[in-house]
């Protein structure tokens, strides 16, 4: 292990950043009940999911996460966190996954990250060399975070259509892309491909090649309405009749989803929904990540018809202190995805902190918008 790679990774790290650990107090997270509704009748916005965030993650190897602590204490806290596979969170009864995708339309750009060769490691990476092969991969930060139970996006589709193909009758899985092109400016690190009208393109092809009969577009939304929002607020499909399907939402600054429309009114042909402000006529989906200081506003979208992802917890903080109160105000938001790197305990962290909605459910329908009895089944 050379000091000098060391150094520059240590000084790598003040330029990503996470927020800090703040104070807490810890609050108990209680269900309401609701009114009676057939399960046939149960539209797509008026379920709840628990899903993952960054749903491909794998840990940070020890030696590696020792040598991030050295350097930020906080940063290395809030990465140290990890998920199962792909198919064991689906076969949990997890519905909504996250994945965070880098351009690589060459092949090789991450086979040699930065932080692998601060070792040597124990935990291993990319054993089969498919990170040397052309097309879109999925890691979390791109030299430091790279460990993933899936490197490539064709592996986590295929694994993903696997699992859809033997429960058909799941309810509809909520997928968000993250198209992650942030540079760190530090020698040795790789500075990401930016997403170019060429990698929308390619994007869209690749999910189509291997979800093509799962997916449902915005062009299936919007039918015969004039605009996809003006569809939304008509009313969602059924999510019987959408069992078996997926949803791709994508997960970017507006300026990233505008590149992504254009040439493309309202979504035509387009393959993921994105998040727009509700103004837009293609507003349908919104992503708001802190559900206690808006928690007024995503009740207000909620209500009104849009699709709600926000998260429980963050950076592992909610873990370490037990504190429940970003998770209350999630679920009594009415969000109807609520992701979070904790639908099982940490026991490392001797709290009891876990993501659950009520009678310990991953999905369930929505308070905020059914009553009573209503039952989500699959």
């Amino acid at each position: 292990m050379f000091l000098g790679p060391i150094l520059l990774f240590g000084a790598a790290l003040f330029s990503i950043g996470l927020p800090t650990m703040a104070e807490t107090t810890t609050a108990n997270v209680q269900g309401t009940s609701n009114d009676t509704k057939p399960d046939d009748a149960i539209l797509l916005n008026q379920i709840q999911l628990i899903g993952s965030h960054n749903s491909f993650k794998k840990n940070i190897d020890s030696t590696l996460l020792f040598i991030l602590d050295l350097f930020d204490s906080n940063l290395a806290a809030g990465l140290d966190y990890s998920h199962l596979p792909l198919t064991d969170q689906l076969q949990l009864g997890l519905r909504s996954l996250e994945l965070d995708v880098y351009y690589d339309p060459n092949g090789g750009l991450y086979s040699e990250p930065f932080g692998s060769g601060l070792g040597p490691f124990s935990s291993d990476y990319d054993d089969d060399e498919i990170m040397k092969n052309s097309g879109f991969k999925v890691l979390h930060v791109q030299d430091i975070d790279y460990r993933s139970h899936c490197l490539t996006l064709r592996k986590c589709l295929e694994q993903i259509r696997n699992w859809s193909n033997e429960n058909p009758q799941h309810i509809p899985l909520i997928i968000t892309m993250n198209p992650k092109d942030q540079v760190i400016d530090q020698t040795g690190f790789e500075p990401p491909l930016a997403f170019s009208v060429d990698a929308w393109e390619s994007l869209d092809a690749e999910l189509t090649e291997m979800l093509s009969t799962h997916i449902v577009t915005p062009d299936d939304i919007r039918g015969s309405h004039r605009t996809l929002k003006e569809s939304i607020l008509a009313g969602w499909p059924t999510v019987d009749s959408l069992r078996g399907k997926v949803i791709f939402v994508l997960d970017a600054p507006e300026s990233k989803s505008l590149d992504y429309v254009a040439d493309h009114p309202e979504l035509t042909g387009r393959v993921m929904f994105v998040n727009l402000p509700e103004e837009s006529s293609m507003a349908s989906f919104r992503i708001v990540n802190d559900p206690v200081s808006d928690l007024d506003y995503i009740k207000s979208l909620v209500s009104t018809g849009f699709i709600v992802r926000t998260r429980a917890d963050e950076n592992t903080i909610e873990s370490r202190t037990g504190d429940n109160t970003r998770l209350k105000a999630a679920i009594n938001s009415g969000a109807q995805v609520i992701a979070t790197d904790y639908y099982q305990m940490d026991t490392r962290h001797g709290t009891s902190f876990e993501v659950k909605l009520r009678e310990q459910r991953l999905f369930r329908c929505n308070d905020l918008l059914m009553a009573d009895t209503c039952r989500l089944q699959e």
